[in-house]
């Protein structure tokens, strides 16, 4: 893998010296981790044109929740107390004779900008933009594996969940039990806070669970994830409790899973990001459901639960192969209940079998 990290810098390397920057310092986490192999929290990546240097306020670890670092780079181990790393690569690119430093502004907090210039007056600051996070939308074979494993994990832990007793429960209560299962098999830990909803309350997109107890006949929404070595999968199901669905309910569930199927259907390379959204989102807006809708068919995922390409209306580009992406399409009725069916896939061409399904628990609609 070292060999990996080492390209990934050199493309951005690249790319600043494209726009007459021989520098650039990237502090966004997930960025760091993408081009360091792994880095202990608050670390700052220097890229220079002699060398690559970790600013770390801590001795790196073996700390599979934070990566193995590259051997590759030099770590610099910032003194206890010895301020912002980013202002210590400003002054470190300073010595180093850099003129110019691509930083990612979208990062950095107005205060933290105005003391790198502070302690560097010389140095030129330009935007490094989301250059990097445009370079982690297409993963290799090694973060695919990684988001297998994850969705592997996260479907043993909702499969487990669904075999026990749920009736009289929390939601709070299930989401933990979830999360606990999710490490237990080899997580991280969860890829984003577990969402279980029950009743009228799974009429809520992204509904925080609460003390309400699960009672028969509810819809039980849950979604969840896990992080594995930082690659983070996402699944969404829906079932009913206790008993057979009302016809509302199966009514409603049918609808949800064309516009998911309609969704999956279209990952395709080539393919619009926002006709992804529209093969989805058309069904239930035909339906009568366009009020209720998420402003997202699905999004990428990798080191960040949500990160790009989004599968939105007005969303600009094209996917590409060895993208991983949800589809998640969902109708919630405030005070009634809703459906929501979320998988996590990987683009591939129709030559290597169309997209990869990563999460498999099964999408009918169980009576628990």
């Amino acid at each position: 893998m070292s060999e990996v990290y080492a390209v990934r810098r050199g493309l951005l390397r690249d790319r600043c010296a494209a726009v007459g920057s021989a520098a650039a310092l990237v502090s966004r986490p997930a960025n760091v981790r993408y081009l360091a192999g792994g880095a202990p929290p608050g670390s700052v990546l220097l890229l220079g044109p002699d060398e690559d240097v970790l600013l770390c306020p801590r001795a790196p670890t073996d700390d599979p929740a934070h990566g193995r670092t590259d051997d590759r780079l030099r770590p610099a181990l910032l003194p206890a107390g010895g301020g912002d790393p980013v202002v210590a690569a400003a002054d470190l690119a300073t010595s180093s004779g850099a003129e110019s430093l691509a930083v990612e502004e979208h990062d950095l907090t107005v205060s933290r900008h105005r003391a790198m210039s502070s302690v560097a007056p010389r140095l030129r600051l330009t935007d490094l933009g989301a250059t990097v996070e445009q370079l982690r939308i297409v993963k290799d074979e090694e973060e695919i594996a990684c988001l297998r494993i994850a969705a592997e994990i996260t479907d043993q832990a909702l499969g487990e969940l669904l075999e026990s007793i749920l009736v009289g429960r929390t939601e709070r209560h299930l989401a933990l039990e979830l999360e606990r299962r999710l490490v237990d098999h080899g997580a991280d830990g969860p890829a984003f806070a577990t969402s279980v909803a029950t009743g009228p309350n799974s009429g809520q997109g992204r509904h925080r669970p609460s003390d309400r107890r699960v009672e028969e006949g509810d819809f039980l929404s849950v979604c969840l994830g896990a992080s594995y070595r930082g690659y983070r999968c996402e699944i969404g199901r829906t079932f009913v409790i206790g008993t057979a669905p009302a016809d509302w309910q199966i009514e409603l569930y049918d609808l949800v899973f064309a516009a998911q199927r309609a969704g999956r259907e279209a990952l395709v390379p080539g393919v619009a990001y926002r006709d992804v959204d529209h093969a989805a989102r058309h069904l239930l807006d035909s339906a009568g459901h366009g009020e209720c809708l998420a402003p997202w068919t699905g999004h990428g995922v990798g080191l960040e639960i949500d990160e790009d390409p989004q599968l939105a209306p007005a969303a600009m580009g094209k996917l590409d192969a060895c993208v991983p992406v949800t589809v998640e399409p969902g109708v919630h009725l405030p005070g009634r209940g809703g459906v929501r069916i979320d998988d996590t896939l990987v683009v591939r061409p129709e030559a290597d079998g169309g997209p990869e399904l990563l999460t498999i628990t099964t999408k009918e609609l169980l009576a628990l």
